[in-house]
């Protein structure tokens, strides 16, 4: 198993989960985060007075898929996100060790389906 994570532009967003959901992959983390990068940021007025943004928001998606489904899930989203400018962002494959789904006890493949992440009407 392999997690996917994805830092990109917030409005690429629906991009990376439509390209990940028609793999069948549904659960999926997102987060808010702040980057600094190529991009340096840029120069704001702020009541009058200038101020250096140095840290760009983007957000940061993960996702658990198979060893089988990482080239085509990592192709989809390059294809949903690649504009040819700076600050299109990035992916990062890491192995997954173990999976422990806390409600059940199911380890490993089991607790990582196209449900990993619990409907919260199921408890």
């Amino acid at each position: 198993m392999k997690l996917i994570t994805v830092i990109v532009k917030p409005f690429k967003l629906t991009e990376v989960r439509e390209a990940l959901s028609a793999m069948g992959i549904q659960g999926l983390t997102v987060t808010e985060v702040k980057v600094f990068g190529r991009q340096k940021g840029h120069t704001e007025l702020y009541r009058g007075a200038e101020d250096v943004v140095d840290f760009l928001p983007k957000v940061r998606v993960e996702a658990v898929i198979s060893d089988d489904a990482l080239e085509q899930a990592v192709e989809a989203i390059e294809e949903g996100t690649r504009t040819g400018k700076i600050g299109d962002g990035n992916i990062f494959v890491s192995e997954i060790v173990e999976v422990i789904r806390i409600r059940t006890g199911e380890m490993s493949g089991d607790a990582c389906n196209p449900h990993f992440y619990d409907d919260v009407s199921t408890s």
